[in-house]
């Protein structure tokens, strides 16, 4: 069993990464019907927080069908970083996370997110700070370091772990990287075999089958793995591996039917949690991940992105369906 302070998790759980416009409540819901162990909220700007900002309130949604569930949070200023943990505790999450990971550049540029990875004392600072500010276990998501030449995860590790977080999720690449290249997992499975360090230790980075998810395990003993863009357009990747674990069977894939029945979930609760309009502008993103290799979709897509209504949704839903029955063996 793992535990992040008093959460019990599974064996070596499976946890949904924290998506920027990906990891709201409805796709969430999907990933944990799918059988994803801990999931978290897309990251929230603590500056948002303070000032109140609507985009950043909603995203503090939670619900108790996802639990455990955390909220994770960015920003480069102490003061600000403490309150908006107050604010977060305030909904009840099971944990805070810190995101110290985000190479995007609107976010690195303000001190925030892989851009504290320059200047590990102020990362300690500011985990310091949400750590005194919240009785809520705090995990943090980081990445290896700068670029190649700077990277210090080793030391992040343990002054982390010394202010009191409760876990490390490690994405196997430098902001350098951004998402390419492939993500060096040896440092992960380092940091394991420190014997400083007893808090669980989560990998993330390039797992996006059952396969590699069990090679990664075995290889790199990390206390879990954490799938990002793996999950998009695929939340049955969370049971395929569970599977996989206890079997050594692959799972055949998912139907046409069931990415369909997916499509209809992810776009109900899209609008039961946005509102029609921006819900089903909102869905429009994902449409192409669900059918990601699926031949002759072309057609269907173009319709979906057209829809301005659930009953056109589920239309489509049903045309697609009939076509791909009579068409497609």
């Amino acid at each position: 069993m793992v535990k992040i302070g008093n959460i019990e998790l599974p064996d070596f759980p499976l946890l949904l990464a924290p998506m920027e416009d990906v990891s709201d409540p409805p796709f969430r819901k999907l990933c944990k019907m799918h059988g994803a162990d801990l999931m978290y909220s897309e990251f929230i700007s603590s500056e948002g927080l303070i000032r109140d900002a609507i985009k950043s309130r909603k995203k503090l949604d939670i619900f108790d069908y996802e639990r455990p569930v955390g909220i994770q949070i960015f920003g480069g200023d102490e003061e600000a970083m403490a309150m908006s943990a107050r604010i977060v505790e305030t909904v009840e999450p099971d944990l805070v996370d810190i995101n110290f990971g985000c190479p995007v550049k609107k976010v690195v540029c303000k001190g925030a997110g892989a851009g504290v990875l320059k200047d590990i004392d102020l990362m300690v600072r500011l985990t310091k700070a949400v750590v005194n500010s919240t009785h809520l276990p705090v995990t943090v998501k980081t990445r290896l370091g700068w670029d190649d030449s700077s990277i210090n995860i080793d030391e992040v590790a343990e002054r982390l772990q010394d202010v009191g977080i409760k876990a490390l999720t490690i994405h196997a690449r430098t902001r350098a990287q951004m998402y390419k290249g492939e993500a060096d997992w040896e440092h992960i499975s380092r940091i394991k075999s420190n014997p400083n360090i007893e808090i669980p230790i989560f990998g993330n980075g390039d797992v996006d089958s059952p396969e590699k998810a069990l090679e990664y395990k075995n290889k790199y003993n990390c206390d879990g793995i954490m799938i990002g863009r793996g999950a998009i357009g695929y939340p049955w990747i969370f049971n395929e591996i569970k599977h996989f674990f206890e079997t050594g069977e692959i799972l055949p894939e998912p139907t046409i039917a069931e990415r369909l029945e997916a499509v209809k979930n992810h776009a109900l609760w899209s609008v039961e949690w946005k509102g029609e309009r921006p819900g089903i502008v909102e869905m429009r993103q994902h449409y192409s991940n669900y059918f990601r290799g699926i031949p002759h979709f072309k057609e269907f897509k173009t319709k979906f992105l057209q829809a301005l209504t659930l009953e056109q949704i589920d239309e489509i839903i049903e045309e697609t369906k009939h076509f791909y029955q009579e068409n497609v063996s």
